[in-house]
Formats: structure tokens, C-alpha cells, sequence
């Protein structure tokens, strides 16, 4: 079926079984990104990668699947959402396949590339083909609800599966784990999930393609550059030459008939509203990437430990992702969102309680859980506010654009945060004069190179560099989660003050399609909220 004229009505049983297919792949682009740091060991052993081609190898999936979201998305509108869901899921059977039986670093950084092509475009295609199997506002925002969970659940599972795998199979399992999911979504697919696209739709613009490559990508690997490394040229460099080629991007896409980027969707304060939440909420990467680092090195847990130990926080996050949409019926999604997002703020401020002893597993775990319990909101209900605010012809490019903003966000969040921590460590550690230059150095650097140079000391030595190794790791912790709590009570304000025109879900009447035009920005806030079907969530 081919719905050129936009959705109507309310879901039924073929629509729900479409969902169930279309989660399939959600997890699987999720799972890719985290599922091949524990392989990255035996990989890197069998092919002989240096330290650079596996940055690479680990990276360029993320930083394709980044950068090319926004054009996959306007690509969907045109050709066909499911259509382009289909190239996208065959292509990526057939370069996993590639990718499992790789003979050189080289040839796997190419097929990891062609992953992240691939990969790009399954979450806007299925982002929107579900805002359009699911008009009506209520199953919408339960159905992205699920699609959200998803995605977070295939990036908690990573770890463990990868872990899982590497037990008992070559580091080539990690990839092939993804040819039967899009088998399955190839078979199934074409019986059960409609077609929708734009026919109004011009051509893509290839000069748009190329500034929106360049405007994302340089800025991802400049702010990357600096979480690893600190400031350096190459990275200052990368994020002027990012920033240079977003606002020509932006110029550009004012003057055109058919542009890339519809700049007229951020005059619906729903939708930059949601898009501004998404990059604040993913702010916390930053956080993350310490508290791994903390129960690995203080905690001495494993990599597959602790991914199994993260679990129970995810799943509150999983299921306030399901109930968040039950209590917008009653309460209006800015202000649920906003007491979200403090008590969340409340969780990351209990991790500053945290002490360098590796015994506080019960309070680090209590945070989170507040933590992503208060996300959950969020979670649950912003990809839904952003998608019912965009005219339903515009549903691919508004998932491209909600997709991008939260891969713009980690990125903000490792490299902001990232530095906060790094910094945080490298000024409390404590490094004996006595040891090497280069010793101190590593030793100073990272908790990974303190816990190398220990090995190497006697005895009373190695005890006080590690203690205070710890020490400073559990700084970086306290630094970091305290960014995330400002940053997430800065997006508590952007949904009490940006979404307070939205009633709860269950006093608003679903507007007729036609009305999913936006409204100019000067509106006021009550036709503002009667034609925006955001207000339908």
C-alpha cells in the first residue's frame, strides 16, 4: 500500500505486528554500537590493527550513522520509507556478513563504514513509518515508546551479548548476529508495513548532502579528539571547519525550493523544545563513561559484570518508557517531563556521595536508578512531541533531525563532560617523583594507565598510586554527575517553560490530518496549541 495522502484513523492488527517488525532493527543499530568494544581485543590480536585503525574501526560506524540520519531521513519522504528501510536492511546483512570475515584492519574500517551507510537508514525509516502506521496521538506516543525502549535496551544489551558471544565463538559473531534480524525484517516487511512518501517531494539537493557531512562530522570528531586528548589543533581545527560548513549549510537551505533541513519545523516551539531536551538528555554519555570506569577500576568489576550490574537502572528506564504515555493522560507532558527531569537531576547528585573504597555498588546503583527513572519521561514522550509537531509528509526529515539531535548530544556530552573528568583526574592524581618520567606520565594520564604502572612497582608503591588513582576517578565521578544534574535541570526548564501550551493527552480531541500544517511562529499560544499535533500526544 502506498499512502501518498497521509494517515488517518486508528491502528489496527497488522499496524501493531509492523511495530513488533520494526523493532527488530531499532535494537540491532543500537546493539552495533555498543557491542563491539569487549570483540575489540581479539579482533585487533587476529588482525593486527594498531591503536589508530582500531579508533577507527570503533568510530566510523557512529560517526556515518551521525552524519547521514538527516539525509536518510528526506531520502525516506521522497522514495518511500519502506522502500529505503529494505535497501537499508539488505545492505546491511550482506556487509555484516563482510564485516564477520574481515582479512585486514583495513578492509573492517571499510565495512564498518558501509555499516554506518546502511545503519543511517533504518532508525529515521522506522521512526517514521511508525508516527505514520500511528496517527492517532495516544498510540503514537505509546508506539515510539516502544521503538525508544528499543533502542536503549539494544545499547544496554551490547555489552553482555558481545560478552556472551566472545565466550563461546570467534570475534566475527558480534556481526553476523544482525543477518538474521534483517532476514526476518526483509521477509516479513513487505506483507505488514505500509508504504508512505512525500509525492510532493523535490529532488534532493547534493550540495545540501555534502555541507550536512561536513557540518556534522568534523564537529562529532573535533569533540571526540577532545575527550580523548584535550584541546589540540587538529580537533579546534575540526570544530571551526564543522561550525563553518553548518552555517553555510543553514544559509543554504533558506534559499533553496527543496531543502534538506526544513528550517520552518524549529518555528514549532514543541519541536525545537523536544529537539533541545534530546541533546541536553544525551549530556550524560559523558557521565557514563566514568561511572564504567569506575566499577571497573575501584569496583574491579569486569567489563561483562559491569554491564550486567547496569542492568536493573535501564530497565527502569524501559518501563517508565511504557508508563510515562499512561500518565500523560492525566498530566501535561511539559510539566511530567519537567518533575522527570529534576528528579533525575536529584539522582545524579546522590553519585557526589560516592567514596574511592569500590564499596558504594548499592548507592551508585541507587542514583541511577532515580536517575533514569526520571528520564524516563523524556525518554517516553520526546521523540513522540517532536514527530506529531511535523506535518506528516515531513515525518522522515523530523526523524532524521531527532535522531541527529541525540547523536549530537553524546557527542556534546563526551567531549564536555569528558574533559570535566579527565581534567578532574589529572589534578587530584598523585604520582611518586620517584617513578620514571614516562611512568608518571601514563600514571597521570588515565586510571587504565595508573592500574599498568602499579603492576610494575613494588608493593607499598603500587598501594598509594592506586589509592589515589581511585580517588581521582571517583572526582571525576562527582565532576561529571554534577554537569549532568545542571544540564538535565536546564532541560527541566525547557519542558516546564517551552511545552506549558500542551493539556495532558486525555482532555485534547485529535485534530483532523490536514492539520498537521504548522502554524507561523507569531501565533498565539492558543491556535498554537489547537493546530500543532504535538498537542495530540
Amino acid at each position: 500500500m502506498d499512502t501518498s495522502a497521509g494517515p488517518t484513523g486508528l491502528a489496527g492488527r497488522k499496524e501493531f505486528i509492523g511495530l513488533a517488525v520494526l523493532a527488530l532493527p531499532t535494537i540491532l543499530v543500537a546493539l552495533d554500537m555498543s557491542v563491539l568494544y569487549l570483540a575489540l581485543p581479539h579482533l585487533s590480536g587476529d588482525l593486527g590493527a594498531s591503536s589508530v585503525q582500531q579508533l577507527w574501526i570503533t568510530d566510523i560506524y557512529g560517526f556515518l550513522v551521525a552524519g547521514l540520519l538527516i539525509t536518510m531521513g528526506n531520502i525516506g519522504d521522497r522514495i518511500g520509507r519502506k522502500k529505503l528501510l529494505m535497501i537499508g536492511a539488505a545492505a546491511f546483512a550482506v556487509v555484516s556478513i563482510l564485516a564477520a570475515y574481515s582479512t585486514s584492519p583495513e578492509m573492517l574500517i571499510v565495512m564498518r563504514a558501509l555499516l554506518g551507510v546502511a545503519g543511517s537508514t533504518i532508525m529515521p525509516s522506522t521512526m517514521a513509518l511508525i508516527a505514520a502506521m500511528f496517527p492517532n496521538p495516544k498510540q503514537m506516543s505509546m508506539a515510539m515508546g516502544v521503538w525508544m525502549g528499543c533502542f536503549m535496551g539494544g545499547t544496554a544489551l551490547g555489552p553482555i551479548i558481545g560478552g556472551g558471544l566472545l565466550e563461546f565463538f570467534w570475534w566475527g559473531s558480534v556481526f553476523l548476529i544482525g543477518v538474521p534480524v534483517m532476514v526476518i525484517l526483509l521477509v516479513v516487511g513487505p506483507k505488514v508495513l505500509p508504504e508512505f512518501k512525500n509525492p510532493a517531494a523535490g529532488k534532493i539537493d547534493p550540495a545540501s548532502v555534502v555541507l550536512s557531512l561536513l557540518a556534522i562530522l568534523p564537529v562529532i570528531y573535533g569533540l571526540k579528539q577532545i575527550s580523548h586528548d584535550g584541546l589540540s589543533a587538529v580537533s579546534i581545527v575540526a570544530v571551526v571547519v564543522g561550525v563553518a560548513c553548518t552555517i553555510t549549510f543553514l544559509r543554504r537551505q533558506k534559499r533553496i525550493d527543496s531543502p534538506l533541513l526544513d528550517l520552518t519545523l524549529f518555528k514549532n516551539r514543541t519541536f525545537s523544545s523536544a529537539l533541545s531536551m534530546t541533546v541536553a538528555s544525551g549530556f550524560i554519555a559523558g557521565n557514563q563513561l566514568f561511572v564504567y570506569m569506575y566499577l571497573q577500576s575501584v569496583s574491579g568489576l569486569s567489563p561483562v559484570a559491569t554491564a550486567l550490574w547496569l542492568v536493573p537502572p535501564a530497565l527502569c528506564t524501559l518501563v517508565m518508557i511504557q508508563v510515562a504515555p499512561l500518565l500523560a493522560r492525566r498530566i501535561p507532558p511539559g510539566r511530567l517531563m519537567a518533575v522527570g527531569l529534576v528528579v533525575s537531576a536529584i539522582g545524579y547528585l546522590l553519585l557526589t556521595q560516592l567514596d574511592s573504597t569500590g564499596n558504594n555498588i548499592p548507592l551508585l546503583l541507587t542514583g541511577l536508578i532515580i536517575a533514569n527513572i526520571g528520564m524516563g519521561p523524556l525518554a517516553g514522550l520526546g521523540a513522540a512531541l517532536a514527530m506529531q509537531s511535523a506535518p506528516w509528509e515531513k515525518f522522515g526529515a523530523a526523524a532524521g533531525m531527532t535522531s541527529t539531535s541525540g547523536e549530537f548530544g553524546v557527542a556534546m556530552g563526551v567531549a564536555v563532560l569528558g574533559t570535566v573528568g579527565t581534567t578532574l583526574y589529572r589534578n587530584t592524581v598523585v604520582v611518586d617523583p620517584a617513578i620514571p618520567a614516562a611512568q608518571a606520565h601514563a600514571a597521570g594520564e588515565s586510571i587504565a594507565g595508573a592500574q599498568s604502572v602499579a603492576g610494575s612497582l613494588p608493593p607499598a608503591e603500587s598501594g598509594n598510586l592506586l589509592n589515589s588513582a581511585y580517588e581521582a576517578i571517583t572526582s571525576s565521578v562527582h565532576g561529571t554527575a554534577i554537569g549532568s544534574a545542571i544540564i538535565i535541570a536546564a532541560a527541566a526548564v525547557i519542558a516546564a517553560v517551552g511545552l506549558r501550551h500542551l493539556p495532558a493527552t486525555g482532555q485534547q480531541q485529535a485534530p483532523a490530518p490536514e492539520a498537521a500544517a504548522e502554524p507561523d511562529a507569531e501565533a498565539a499560544d492558543t491556535a498554537d496549541t489547537a493546530a500543532e499535533p504535538a498537542a495530540r500526544s
